[in-house]
């Protein structure tokens, strides 16, 4: 891997005739296409990313005690597609893990979603399923028209389950009361009434063996492909050749926030190790009430297997300012990006991709097979004699591509 990772001036141009491809960003999206491009089409592409690594948010690293953690957060890989598991399983070994989550309330763990066990341990019934059912139905609370968050949880499972795990978290993690936010935040989390307490139900659940960073270290090792970190790419657009531009950073701030930011809600991190081997039964416990600052609390050896004498943890606090994370669903910001997508459809020989480009909170499976179907494009075009510029996936076509985001709520990528 040709890491040209920097802190002075930027390069020199390119002596020979330039990169077929500028790339910038190298976490999924962005790797995904360089490695393709590289490797499937032969083509010499330069990667920037303005982060000190590769990875995006999935970079993973040891810290100053020998624990692999994940800097930005837990991310938990899942996914219902074998191409995206095929295609990735070409740069890692895996690790077997299903991911479970805790919710920390009066005093007890409970599972989350809510199951059987969280029902009953919360009201000290014995319920099956069937009771559970029951239970469920006779709280919940039928809303004539769902619109938003809200109403699609308190229809589900009445009032006083919102309140206890949904309204407290919502209001942390958004900023916003879940009556202010589109339906779409919480329409597809489930609540169950067996004892299945897996987060995810996806048919692929692993992690990656020896870690993301490892696994993007494999993918962007090719002698066509170069890489430049710390560098912001307006810094050497110009000053390096290049044919074609993959963008997949935030779309407002590629036409320099013509028409306003688009808000996103922010995290900020706090990584601690403590002097013991375990501090909490699963990976990821969530802690829903508003009188505590963070919204859950993540420990890194349930997650990779690692055996250590001690364990670390990160502490997660959103907020209104920092990288961007998660696009604000409410109706006007989706109207404001719309704005931003017609000047990016209209853009020549750039591609906008992942994401931040498209607006849009994508699992990672899904940012793969995103990168993936703009690479089948390009590549459907190199072979039928058409230029590389004609192969350019609008955003709205290539947003059709992928399957339809899960939303997060309350856990892990």
């Amino acid at each position: 891997m040709r890491d040209l990772s920097r802190t002075a001036a930027p390069p020199r141009p390119v002596t020979r005739a330039g990169f077929d491809y500028l790339i910038v960003g190298a976490g999924f999206a962005g790797s995904v296409l360089a490695e393709r491009l590289a490797r499937g089409l032969g083509k010499r592409v330069m990667i920037i990313d303005r982060r000190p690594h590769i990875g995006g948010n999935a970079y993973d690293h040891y810290d100053d005690d020998g624990i692999l953690i994940h800097r930005y957060g837990p991310h938990i890989f899942h996914t219902n597609s074998q191409p995206v598991a095929d295609y990735l399983s070409r740069f890692t070994r895996w690790r077997p893990y299903e991911h479970k989550v805790l919710a920390h309330v009066d005093r007890r763990l409970v599972p989350i979603p809510i199951n059987r066990t969280t029902v009953n341990t919360l009201y000290g019934l014995d319920l099956d399923e069937a009771g559970v059912a029951e239970f469920l139905k006779a709280r919940a609370e039928p809303v004539a028209e769902v619109r938003t968050s809200e109403d699609v949880v308190v229809g589900a499972v009445g009032r006083e389950l919102y309140e206890t795990f949904f309204r407290g978290y919502t209001r942390k993690q958004w900023g916003l009361d879940p009556s202010e936010l589109d339906k779409a935040v919480t329409a597809r989390v489930p609540t169950r009434t067996n004892d299945d307490d897996r987060y995810f139900g996806d048919s692929f659940q692993n992690m990656p063996l020896h870690g993301y960073t490892r696994m993007f270290e494999s993918m962007l090792d090719h002698p066509n492909i170069k890489i430049l970190l710390n560098c912001d790419y307006r810094e050497v657009a110009r000053e390096i050749r290049h044919e074609n531009l993959i963008f997949t950073g935030p779309v407002d701030e590629f036409f320099d926030c013509r028409y306003g930011k688009l808000p996103y809600r922010s995290l900020r991190f706090r990584h601690e190790t403590v002097e013991r081997e375990t501090f909490q039964p699963v990976a990821v416990v969530n802690y829903p009430a508003e009188d505590v600052p963070y919204t859950r609390i993540t420990e890194y050896k349930h997650l990779t297997g690692q055996t250590h004498p001690k364990t670390s943890l990160t502490y997660e606090f959103p907020s209104a300012e920092g990288d961007p994370y998660y696009p604000v669903p409410k109706p006007e910001n989706a109207e404001l990006y719309r704005r931003y997508q017609a000047l990016a459809d209209a853009t020549p020989n750039v591609h906008f991709v992942g994401r931040l480009a498209t607006y849009r909170y994508y699992n990672m499976d899904q940012v793969v097979a995103q990168a993936l179907a703009l690479y089948g494009r390009i590549a459907k075009a190199e072979a039928e004699g058409r230029s590389l510029h004609e192969a350019a996936a609008k955003l709205s076509d290539l947003a059709r591509s992928v399957p339809v985001q899960r939303t997060r709520v309350n856990a892990a990528e």
